[in-house]
């Protein structure tokens, strides 16, 4: 699976000129799932999300020059109480070496993709303090996604990676 993880003071989905899904301080990620992917790599994903430290800790000096409000790279999501918005991406697994037309057969199709990226929203849902606080864009659907990065922090991740 790869995922782009933007920390976001704000962020929404709207569909047809009507917004499904907001947040305030959180995560926006972006996810795809690859044909090769399985539960394993839901889980693997779900699991650095939660615990990646992408927050300052407030109570603690940032011991630098910089305008962090606190320390930085301290405190997790799940930490913070934030939440999280979630949208499915199969674009990430574009593949632009040929020609100028994307190719996207390494992205996976149909009810395997909704079932392994539902399992992944359920697992992040479960490792929240507040299953609430995990939301999603509407699979499959044209989507605008709006957010303002918090840093601006965003970082790529594939769990095929070693």
């Amino acid at each position: 699976m790869k995922v782009v993880i933007q920390r976001v003071k704000s962020a929404s989905v709207t569909v047809d000129n009507a917004i499904v899904s907001e947040i305030k301080k959180g995560l926006c990620l972006l996810v795809g799932i690859s044909t090769d992917d399985t539960t394993d790599d839901v889980s693997k994903l779900a699991s650095k999300i939660l615990k990646l430290k992408l927050f300052e800790d407030t109570d603690q000096s940032a011991g630098t020059n910089t305008e962090w409000v606190g320390k930085p790279w301290m405190k997790s999501i799940v930490d913070i109480n934030g939440e999280i918005l979630s949208v499915s991406q199969f674009t990430l697994y574009a593949n632009i070496k040929k020609g100028a037309k994307p190719d996207f057969h390494k992205a996976q199709k149909g009810q395997h993709a909704i079932e392994l990226y539902n399992d992944f929203l359920s697992q992040l849902k479960s490792g929240m303090n507040n299953e609430n606080s995990v939301k999603d864009g509407q699979f499959g659907a044209m989507m605008d996604v709006a957010l303002v990065n918090d840093g601006p922090v965003t970082i790529v991740w594939d769990t095929k990676e070693k």
